[in-house]
């Protein structure tokens, strides 16, 4: 016990001074920070989904594209 004591202020002070400098945050930190950084992701990447959707489009339109370049090959 007079161990415990004799460390205790040197426990308080690591421990606030790892609090003052923010290396360890608290689960409402956490949290916060998690959700600014699904925020920006969804600013500035496109979701899986969309971008499947936009490549069967371009795919639909290449396709297109070949039929009409076909068509007029064959008619001239």
């Amino acid at each position: 016990m007079d161990s415990l004591l004799y460390y205790s202020p040197v426990v308080i002070v690591v421990l606030v001074f790892l609090i003052q400098q923010r290396i360890v945050v608290t689960p409402e930190q956490l949290e916060r920070k998690h959700r600014e950084i699904l925020s920006d992701i969804e600013k500035r990447f496109v979701s899986l989904n969309s971008y499947k959707d936009l490549k069967s489009q371009f795919s639909e339109i290449k396709d297109k594209i070949d039929k009409i370049y076909d068509c007029l090959i064959i008619s001239k």
